[in-house]
């Protein structure tokens, strides 16, 4: 991009401005193979190299007869892992274990030894990666939130008062590095969460943006069931504060249904909830890490494939830029089903809209201290996606 009053008379851009392809354009007559050649090259000339991490997609939430469910624990995770053929899965029983029923920590053994000898005996690094998790309510903050383990071992937190949760016990769950704290469910009146009240500190790094039915986008999407919803407990109103918060989906199953499409279900509860990570290897360390530094997506079941890069930068990243250097936004979206809609959504308002599975364009506005950009994807089905935000933060000019 050549123009030097480009910046000044446009805010967005595409390589098909691009002093390269109009120059292709204006060649005058020639080899027409050729030249469109040269114009799909210039059109690329500005996409990122190849991923330098894989895909791995697994379920994060479901339950079993250990707590509310119904499926026993082998059956959960041989489901994920012999019928969904999933890459990874967590099993996230609650810690009162059932209503009438013993918590997770009675007994010798207790439930929770027999998860932690499970999720052990069905871990296979490389082929399925079972976490180690369980639910617990954490009121008045969260209510409902889900702990992860980046090891297969860990004690549960209990604080002042079971199924309650003071400032200064989440401060600490949040400050340890080995485990995960992701709320969902942060819309309900009855199980909801307040981020305009809750301090910035005290946001997890993730939330879950999808489960059965329940999407917390935002306030009326319609991914989301109509119910006793509440201000204050959406996503986008935690990044408009200013946290730094991804996002996963799970199926939050208590039937065996983890991943599968229902039939005769009425939208958009037919649709379970996945999550895709990049990483290095599948392994609890790689897949954990990963989410930790949120390079992830959430989407409802199915296949979806999402690479969203921002000047290279991945998914979850926050990064700094001068005020004055482009931001080349780069998405490819590969799916069982057409992509109906790409909305790139920046500081929480839809930016741009677009109809193809790919693209790349120059965004040449620093709008706040620190953007937020995120993708929203809808499929042609009524399924939809979402990725992790990437940050950036306006860095200083070297001087001249």
């Amino acid at each position: 991009m050549q123009h030097p009053e480009r910046k000044q008379a446009r805010g967005i851009d595409t390589p098909g401005r691009s002093r390269r392809f109009t120059d292709a354009v204006y060649s005058g007559a020639g080899d027409a193979k050729a030249l469109y050649a040269e114009l799909q090259a210039a059109q690329h000339a500005f996409d990122p190299p190849p991923p330098e991490y894989k895909l791995f997609i697994g379920e994060m939430h479901g339950h079993t007869s250990l707590s509310d469910g119904d499926p026993d624990i082998d059956r959960y995770f041989t489901h994920l892992r012999d019928e969904l053929k999933l890459d990874f899965g967590a099993v996230s029983d609650h810690d009162h274990g059932g209503v009438g029923k013993p918590e997770l920590w009675v007994g010798n053994p207790s439930k929770w030894n027999v998860i932690q000898e499970k999720v052990k005996e069905y871990y296979r690094p490389g082929t399925f990666t079972t976490l180690l998790a369980y639910e617990r309510d954490a009121y008045p903050y969260y209510n409902n939130m889900v702990i992860y383990y980046r090891g297969h071992e860990g004690k549960m937190f209990r604080g002042v008062h079971d199924g309650e949760i003071t400032a200064a016990e989440l401060r600490s769950l949040l400050a340890d590095k080995n485990i995960l704290v992701i709320p969902h469910d942060t819309y309900y009146l009855s199980a909801g969460a307040d981020f305009n009240a809750i301090p910035t500190e005290l946001i997890p790094p993730l939330i879950e943006i999808y489960s059965r039915g329940d999407a917390t986008e935002y306030m009326g999407n319609p991914a989301n069931d109509l119910d006793a919803l509440i201000e204050g407990g959406w996503w986008q109103d935690a990044l408009r504060k200013g946290a730094h918060m991804g996002c996963i989906a799970g199926s939050d199953d208590h039937f065996c249904k983890n991943g599968v499409i229902l039939k005769d279900v009425l939208y958009p509860h037919n649709f379970p909830g996945l999550t895709g990570v990049w990483t290095t290897e599948n392994t609890a360390e790689g897949i954990f890490d990963a989410l930790r530094a949120r390079r992830c997506y959430g989407f409802m079941g199915g296949n979806v494939r999402i690479d969203f890069r921002i000047n290279g930068h991945w998914m979850g990243e926050a990064f700094a830029c001068p005020a004055r250097q482009e931001r080349t936004v780069w998405y490819n979206i590969t799916a069982d089903a057409d992509v109906r809609r790409v909305t790139v959504v920046k500081n929480c308002r839809d930016q741009c809209i677009f109809g193809q599975p790919s693209m790349l364009y120059f965004d040449y506005r620093q709008e706040r201290e620190e953007d937020c950009y995120y993708l929203r994807i809808e499929l042609a089905d009524g399924r939809f996606a979402w990725t992790s935000p990437i940050w950036i933060r306006t860095a200083s000019e070297p001087q001249q």
